[in-house]
């Protein structure tokens, strides 16, 4: 599209004309009081000598109608300022009457009321006054100085002294004005738009209210004169979103200045003013060259403009990304209406900002519980590192979000280095990955030494762990565990610190475990680097965090803190002897120390355990103990072993366990549901009425001190237990049915009674008892020779090379866990069986006395005993017996053959074992 010149030239221009080479003012035919008139009417427009435009329109022979059009309501004379701030600011519009020669249609306002408090420089929307007006003016410092200075052009700053701030044109005429002077104003328009401040010809929508907050966060909306050139037009609407991505991110940064917001969010803002501060000076500049040169021209503008539209609108979306995820939850100010006290806060005396202000926080820490609440933290990070990974193909977009991510890093940088260099957590607002429970600390693990210091004392937010990644299957959705928060609607990112940056989810696990190492060689004694000293070592400069220079740095923090804490352990608090003294009294490896206690102890443990002294068995086992004969005399922790009584049988409590209905509490303690499935009500309900002796109740407990503790936890000591408790019960199976053979080998059991029947069940009794006791012996040269001590010795060469702490715990726990599920302790279907199986060995053991009872009957009524009646009834209890250790046999053989061919390998030595056991008998 072209626009037409004056006709000397014959030719056509670009759509935005430039005007010419400016010439002398000798040129002009009109007289000094029309010239001032003239220069009057653009000296609200531009301030340059618009003589290159009067040449133009002289020549064109436009001037004389442009002139009668100046001679209207912008040329007509004005009352003078101090009559002006008498007369009401309503009657303003009103005083303007339309120029005869000019008759036309008066130009809607397009903006309300509201509109006209927001504040406009006054200095380029004043009206021309005529020179009568401004004589009587005095002019303002900064006036004087721009005209000293030559940035106003003479005449037009003595016509311009005189506007105020009141005298601002709520509109401009647009019919018939050259497309030259159209393009002067909304080039004027723009510079103010381009700020946020409406124009003459570049108004707020209708439907725009900039003091609403859920408006304003979106960018002002504008509407343009309608009556503009249609060639300028084009280029505007161009411009445009630019002034509307600049109010949104305003209003964006002005909303998040709240402290709740956090240290990350301000530091975004920062970076983000930084960029705004640069695209203000950008607009002064280009205010500057469109006052002072006269080849500036609505292209020009958009040239210069064109490259700050694109980094305008991702600061824009970014914005606008933070917006749209905390509107997951409402946690706008309160109303008015909506104090909480149904409206009567006021007559209270509990109104105003300080009451919303609570309210408002109130209803913020809800949103993020249910997922919405602020966005700060490790999620701002994440989200900008997202939309980086997202236009990692616009190479402005990458350099925008790698300039933002650089400066909204900061805060968490230093909480990150304080943190894996000091053990030191400082997160007021929650933005860190780490979380800290400060009601755990190290005197509550001087009572009872559990591992709760070292897993819960310092996790990451989103629940992860080294042994279980917690994700949900599908999606990929982080999978939610006490006290981690649900993801924010709509996406799968975690809020706050709970969602980790990308760059940083490879190392979570080794920066919180730097820190926790820190924080156990604190609490050992052992001097760390304080947090001053750090930031003495970081100096001023901005670290960048995704980048290898940061990422060896903690590594090398990782190492350092390892290193320190496995030396602690391991060397300075004898960790292998420790470990070695537990195997020795709890895996029995040389049960002389057993067989002594058993023997001291023997009519104490056939009490009940609730009528049994533990004092008194803890003074029986230490003499046990420091018996000289005994091995375990030169034990050096032997003093650490105590004696405990458990609640339950060993056999009921792994059913309980293996069938998954029970957990640990915070006691350390296992609390367990009723099996499901496994176990009739009848058998329950026999479990509560039969009482519970005190050899089947006993278990030994070990005592270790802090960091040992950490390693010798509650749960390790319970699989520690739980061993100790199955040899226990094997080896007093081993012991009393030895002692049956020992009572069976006296004279009335081996000589003749001369009856054959009784000859026969004597000998089935011994067959039975034989059996059995070969099955235990078996059972126990397996789990003892087969199972325990290669487990162990594995373990050692393993300690031997461990290089973390974290790989020292591993190795532990596997040992223990290794050694329970060869035992056969982990099989809910396997230890069903066996426990059947040593129910019945124990019941034909303690039915001894009662087959005592029946031989000494019969040898002292040989006649009488004879009878069919109670011959039948003495074969009725040893059938019994059979059946039931026959069936349970058989059932144990297939169910280990199966497991050993399926799941558990090591059972395939005592599938061997039992049938050797089997074919011998």
């Amino acid at each position: 599209m072209s626009s037409r010149v004056p006709s000397g030239s014959g030719s056509t221009v670009p759509f935005t004309p430039k005007p010419r080479k400016r010439t002398s003012s000798s040129r002009f035919s009109l007289n000094d009081r029309e010239l001032n008139q003239f220069v009057g009417t653009l000296a609200s427009v531009r301030r340059v000598k618009p003589n290159a435009i009067l040449e133009e329109l002289e020549q064109s022979g436009e001037g004389s109608g442009l002139l009668a059009r100046a001679d209207g309501p912008s040329s007509r004379e004005r009352p003078s300022s101090s009559a002006q701030t008498q007369r009401p600011p309503s009657n303003r519009t009103s005083d303007r009457a339309p120029s005869s020669s000019s008759a036309q249609p008066p130009r809607p306002s397009s903006s309300s009321s509201r509109h006209r408090d927001v504040p406009r420089p006054s200095t380029s929307r004043a009206a021309p006054i005529p020179p009568s007006a401004s004589s009587s003016a005095r002019p303002t410092p900064e006036q004087e100085s721009r005209k000293r200075n030559g940035k106003l052009p003479e005449r037009v700053a003595e016509l311009s002294l005189a506007d105020g701030p009141d005298e601002v044109e709520e509109g401009r005429e647009l019919e018939g004005v050259p497309i030259e002077i159209q393009e002067a104003w909304i080039c004027e328009d723009l510079l103010f738009v381009l700020q946020g401040v409406e124009g003459s010809l570049i108004r707020y929508n209708d439907d725009y209210d900039p003091l609403d907050e859920e408006q304003a966060s979106k960018g002002a909306r504008w509407k343009v004169d309608p009556s503009l050139d249609p060639s300028l037009l084009s280029l505007v609407e161009r411009l445009l979103p630019l002034a509307t991505y600049f109010t949104a991110v305003e209003a964006s940064m002005e909303s998040r200045n709240s402290p709740e917001y956090g240290m990350v969010t301000h530091a975004l803002s920062s970076g983000i003013r930084a960029m705004l501060k640069e695209y203000r000076v950008l607009t002064a500049q280009l205010e500057s060259l469109f006052l002072s040169s006269p080849t500036f021209t609505l292209q020009t503008l958009y040239f210069h403009l064109h490259p700050t539209l694109h980094t305008m609108s991702l600061l824009a979306g970014l914005c606008l990304t933070l917006e749209s995820d905390e509107a997951g939850q409402d946690t706008s100010d309160v109303s008015d209406d909506d104090d909480g006290l149904g409206g009567m806060a006021e007559e209270l005396g509990l109104g105003g900002a300080g009451l919303k202000g609570l309210m408002k926080n109130l209803k913020a820490q809800e949103g993020l519980i249910g997922g919405g609440g602020p966005v700060l933290g490790g999620e701002v990070l994440g989200i900008i590192c997202e939309r980086e990974a997202t236009m990692s193909g616009d190479p402005t977009a990458s350099a925008l979000h790698s300039t933002l991510l650089l400066h909204a890093s900061q805060p968490y940088c230093r909480m990150l280095v304080r943190w894996i260099a000091t053990g030191y957590l400082s997160d007021p607002f929650d933005e860190f990955m780490v979380k800290e429970s400060g009601h755990i600390t190290k005197g509550v693990l001087e009572s009872d030494y559990t591992d709760e210091y070292w897993e819960r004392r310092y996790t990451l937010r989103d629940g992860s762990s080294l042994t279980s990644t917690k994700v949900a299957s599908g999606k990929g959705t982080p999978a939610l565990g006490a006290g981690v928060p649900p993801p924010r609607p709509g996406s799968n990112r975690l809020p706050g610190g709970a969602c980790i940056p990308g760059f940083l989810q490879p190392w979570k696990h080794k920066i919180l475990l730097a820190g926790k190492y820190l924080n156990v060689i604190r609490e050992c004694g052992i001097e760390v680097k304080k947090p001053n000293e750090v930031g003495e070592e970081e100096g001023d400069g901005m670290v960048v965090m995704n980048e290898p220079k940061f990422y060896k740095r903690i590594e090398d923090a990782y190492i350092y803190a390892n290193k320190t804490l496995l030396k602690l352990m391991v060397e300075e608090q004898e960790l292998i002897p420790h470990l070695r003294s537990m195997k020795h009294f709890f895996f029995l490896d040389q049960s002389d120390f057993l067989t002594n206690f058993l023997d001291l102890a023997g009519t104490e443990l056939r009490k009940p355990a609730k009528a049994t002294s533990l004092v008194k068995l803890q003074s029986l086992l230490d003499l046990a103990v420091r018996n000289p004969a005994s091995s375990s005399s030169n034990d050096p922790y032997k003093d650490d072993l105590k004696i405990v009584m458990q609640s339950q049988g060993l056999y009921e409590w792994l059913l309980k366990i293996v069938s998954k209905t029970g957990s640990l509490t915070e006691d350390g303690e296992l609390d367990f549901a009723m099996g499901d499935g496994h176990e009739d009500e009848g058998t329950r309900r026999s479990e509560k009425e039969r009482t519970l002796l005190a050899i089947d109740a006993l278990a030994f407990d070990y005592s270790v001190k802090f960091p040992l503790s950490l390693v010798i936890s509650r749960k390790t000591i319970t699989r520690y237990q739980l061993i100790f408790r199955f040899l226990l019960h094997l080896h007093h199976l081993e012991s009393a049915l030895s002692s049956m053979w020992l009572e069976q080998k006296t004279p009335s059991w081996r000589n003749n009674c001369g009856n054959e029947d009784m000859e026969k069940w004597k000998s089935r009794i011994f067959s039975l008892r034989s059996r059995m006791l070969s099955f235990v012996r078996q059972v126990l040269a397996f789990a003892t020779g087969e199972v325990l001590e290669p487990n162990w010795r594995a373990l050692e060469s393993k300690l031997a090379k461990v290089q973390t702490v974290d790989q020292l715990l591993k190795d532990h726990v596997d040992f223990l866990d290794t050694c329970l599920k060869q035992c056969m302790l982990t099989t809910s279907k396997l230890l069903s069986i066996y426990a059947k199986l040593m129910t019945t060995i124990s019941v034909f053991v303690s039915y001894q006395s009662s087959l005592n009872t029946a031989l000494n009957k019969f040898l002292a009524d040989p006649v009488g005993e004879s009878e069919p009646t109670k011959a039948n009834s003495r074969w009725t209890a040893l059938n019994k017996f059979e059946i039931n250790f026959n069936h349970h046999t058989k059932l144990h053989l297939d169910a280990v053959t199966y497991n050993a061919g399926s799941e558990n390998v090591a059972l395939l030595a005592l599938v061997t074992r039992l049938h050797q056991t089997t074919l011998r008998i």
